[in-house]
């Protein structure tokens, strides 16, 4: 196994930093290797916005359900799909299109490649992170408190720091769940992911001392139904997204 594929299978969310902040040339360097991620058709149809401001950072972190971290970590970035730029300087353009459900799962996915990037760049330089969509709990606040225009929306936000403690890692579903050659099945699964919820089960309950007691299968089908969010969709659409 190579350092790259090493550094990838590291992976944990890092809420608790140990207050030094992430040095200049480290934001740019983690900034400029997102510019580098995959965009379909050359669009860079995103952006990043630092959120230094620790007055919108406790705005944010209120929207988010009282994430802490939004507001005590070094370095919190938000990422935007982003269509204004195209619908200001793209010549030859019927500005209807950028209203159609492609244009905003274009811009969505460009946004969510570099911000995986950046957060690959931030864990090779040695920081941790987690990312907040939370954020998407009041879509119009988090709008008004970063000024966003018609057809710019923030699909979530990204916490980094230097991490004070290293979480153990959550063990993700069975490879052979998630891996299928030449077409979709579910052949084998439910005894697949039986065993999974059991270790899961497993990872909380150590993780807690005992006091969770909960497997994959509860806890996700419990944080679904707790934030549905029903109201993003209407939000996109006044944002001049997903329109037709």
């Amino acid at each position: 196994m190579n350092e790259t594929i090493r550094l990838l299978k590291a992976h944990r969310s890092v809420r608790k930093y140990d207050g030094r902040a992430v040095e200049d040339e480290k934001v740019e360097a983690i900034i400029e290797a997102a510019q580098w991620s995959a965009t379909s058709s050359h669009y860079q149809a995103y952006s990043i916005i630092q959120v230094s401001d620790p007055d919108k950072r406790r705005l944010i972190a209120g929207v988010a359900g009282g994430q802490q971290w939004i507001v005590e970590c070094p370095l919190f970035l938000v990422y935007c799909a982003n269509l204004k730029r195209s619908k200001t300087f793209w010549e030859g353009l019927d500005p209807e299109v950028l209203g159609n459900t492609e244009m905003f799962i274009m811009a969505t996915v460009d946004a969510a490649l570099a911000a995986q990037k950046a957060f690959i760049a931030a864990q090779s330089l040695g920081l941790g992170g987690v990312f907040i969509g939370g954020i998407r709990n009041d879509l119009k606040t988090i709008s008004s408190i970063l000024d966003l225009p018609e057809l710019v929306y923030p699909v979530f936000g990204m916490c980094l720091g230097y991490p004070a403690e290293n979480n153990l890692q959550k063990p993700r579903l069975p490879k052979d769940v998630i891996h299928k050659q030449d077409g979709y099945s579910e052949e084998g699964d439910k005894a697949l992911i039986a065993d999974y919820n059991n270790l899961i089960r497993c990872y909380y309950s150590e993780r807690t001392g005992g006091k969770e007691q909960f497997n994959w299968s509860e806890h996700c089908g419990s944080a679904m139904m707790s934030k549905t969010r029903d109201e993003v969709g209407e939000f996109i659409r006044e944002k001049g997204f997903g329109l037709r």
